[in-house]
């Protein structure tokens, strides 16, 4: 059985070497299993890509994708997927917080019959202020959008060739790589296991990169549009009534007066609520605006061991064609 583990890579120039060691070494304990690794890098700032080549050399079962900007950890993780061909697809981190020896519980989990398995953690060892917009986002993503209620999410997964070669298919520009899992399947299942600190430097993610990713559901849900038409319907609602209210109360006593305060307060609110309504709509109407002109989901600039894979004949033709597309521009 062979298992293809993706690992989007991001100034990991001094964990990643150790992650491709400490996979290979479990992986050789496992009989029945092989592997294979797809090493992305997403325009590092380091010399990540340097580590990269040196795993590849050391490793032919090492596929190195070098990007030509950086386009974002899913973004990195979908032009992986392009380039594997296991029987199982792994992702993880590139920062040791998921250990490679985990997987088997992924692997002895996914035989029970399930299609895709998340690694849900213990305890988790992010910043107080990540955990905490992490559980917002958590929370609205349950109400937001269509997703089993009862499976939590995390970047350490496990899925089945079949559901990646769907989920390759996505032709959008932003790329949500577990959204797009229950998508594609409700046979979901999560673990518990262990997390660990962060062996190097801090989190690539800051808020305004984590609020694009968040963003992202729009893509697969209309919940928000919806939300607009009933909060629309709402205000009407309750402004008819309180204007019905206040000329009865004028009819009633002629000498009463009309607030000043309280009418710009209710301006005020429904303007920000329309406003807000109009920003969601505008989000939906970016996205299909990137998506018609085509705005690429990421770009492979340089590829390792992609050729000799391909020569053995064990890369699948949409990933040959690549590899041909790839080489072509750089001769041009």
């Amino acid at each position: 059985m062979l298992v293809s583990v993706v690992i989007p890579c991001y100034n990991s120039e001094h964990t990643i070497e150790k992650v491709v060691d400490l996979c290979m070494e479990a992986f050789a304990q496992w009989e029945g299993y092989e592997c294979e690794m797809v090493l992305v890098n997403d325009y590092s700032k380091d010399k990540t890509f340097e580590a990269i080549t040196r795993a590849a050399k050391k490793y032919p079962n090492v596929i190195g994708v070098n990007l030509a900007k950086n386009f974002g950890q899913h973004a990195a993780i979908m032009a992986g997927l392009h380039y594997v061909h296991g029987d199982y697809v792994v992702g993880m981190d590139d920062d040791l917080q998921n250990q490679p020896y985990q997987i088997k519980q992924f692997l002895d989990k996914v035989e029970e019959g399930y299609d895709v398995v998340f690694g849900c953690f213990k305890k988790r060892k992010f910043s107080a202020f990540k955990n905490f917009t992490g559980a917002v986002s958590q929370f609205l993503l349950f109400h937001l959008v269509d997703r089993p209620k009862d499976i939590e999410m995390s970047s350490f997964w496990l899925a089945r060739r079949y559901v990646i070669n769907e989920i390759k298919k996505y032709r959008g520009n932003d790329a949500f790589i577990q959204l797009l899992f229950a998508r594609t399947t409700r046979n979901l299942a999560d673990i518990e296991i262990d997390h660990f600190e962060r062996a190097v430097g801090e989190s690539n993610y800051t808020f305004w990169k984590g609020l694009k990713l968040f963003l992202s559901f729009m893509n697969y849900s209309t919940i928000p549009l919806q939300l607009s038409t009933v909060l629309g319907a709402g205000f009407s609602v309750v402004g008819f009534i309180a204007a019905i209210a206040i000329l009865i109360r004028k009819l009633i006593d002629p000498g009463v007066q009309v607030g000043w305060s309280s009418t710009m307060c209710i301006i005020l609110i429904v303007a920000g609520i329309t406003f807000l309504m109009m920003g969601i709509i505008g989000e939906y109407v970016g996205k299909l605006i990137m998506t018609m002109n085509q705005t690429p989901l990421y770009v492979v600039r340089d590829t390792l061991n992609v050729e000799n894979e391909q020569k053995a004949g064990k890369i699948d033709p949409e990933t040959k064609e690549k590899a041909l597309e790839t080489k072509q521009n750089k001769k041009e």
